[in-house]
């Protein structure tokens, strides 16, 4: 089994800056609370995600998982320590700046799908461009829209979709603004097993034929064997990560999470 341990300085070296790299953090720290309760939700995390990539993020119950990917995001702020988009600081940047990065160079896909239910698929779509005053290039939309498989439902609303049609006018939303990064929480969460790999396909080209950075957060192993490489996290840290996973390795490392006393994988 190819697991290798994550090096707590080595993964973001000559990162800052570098456009190999969408997203990086150093030395991440999250707590929540404070004295007797404070809870410790990240610890010193140092991790870099390659342009162009589909990535995973997985560990345990309570290991930081969903943490990590909202501090990666902007969505919640570190309690020390610095994240990167690119070349942008996120942790120097005041809520509004933080507000139009979002907007501007992040894409979001959820487990809930976040559509709005009185708008057409079409609009759906085409709403973040909308909030910020840009304008709708057709083409793009159209070619999301027949490579989803939706071309023929833009005209619908929510309720006339199934889930696994929802979800994928999810993804086209957060890809109509061509964004830096895509963050998946738990995509395929409430969808069938057929919807579902439909969407983890779809992610994975994105990062292979449109050249998509892709960071998503799951806890099946199934889910995480489409992406290129899987991150994995126990107890807030950095505990190893597999390179082109298969469901299999990922079971298998995630057994030892669990097991091993200290939290690291074994190699």
């Amino acid at each position: 089994m190819s697991i290798s341990a994550t090096s707590g300085t080595g993964v973001h070296q000559d990162t800052t800056g570098d456009r190999r790299h969408a997203i990086t953090a150093m030395s991440v720290t999250k707590i929540y609370g404070d004295g007797d309760t404070a809870v410790r939700a990240l610890h010193e995390v140092d991790i870099a995600f390659e342009a162009g990539r589909f990535s995973a993020i997985m560990g345990p119950s309570g290991s930081g998982k969903s943490t990590l990917m909202h501090c990666l995001a902007g969505l919640d702020t570190v309690t020390s320590g610095r994240i990167w988009l690119g070349s942008t600081e996120l942790t120097e940047l005041g809520d509004h700046a933080l507000t139009l990065l979002r907007r501007e160079r992040v894409g979001f896909v959820f487990q809930s799908f976040n559509l709005l239910p009185m708008l057409t698929a079409r609009q759906n779509i085409e709403l973040p461009l909308e909030l910020a005053g840009a304008r709708v290039d057709r083409a793009w939309l159209d070619e999301l829209a027949d490579t989803l498989g939706i071309a023929d439902r833009l005209g619908h609303l929510p309720s006339q979709m199934s889930g696994g049609q929802q979800q994928r006018v999810a993804i086209a939303r957060a890809l109509i603004t061509r964004p830096d990064v895509v963050f998946a929480d738990e995509p395929t969460g409430n969808l069938d097993s057929r919807a579902g790999a439909q969407v983890l396909d779809f992610l994975r080209r994105s990062a292979r034929e449109l050249g998509q950075t892709v960071v998503m957060v799951t806890h099946d192993p199934v889910a995480a064997s489409y992406a290129q490489r899987v991150v994995l996290l126990a107890d807030g840290g950095l505990a190893g990560e597999i390179i082109d996973p298969t469901a299999e390795r990922v079971m298998t490392a995630l057994d030892q999470l669990r097991t091993s006393a200290d939290g690291e994988v074994e190699r």
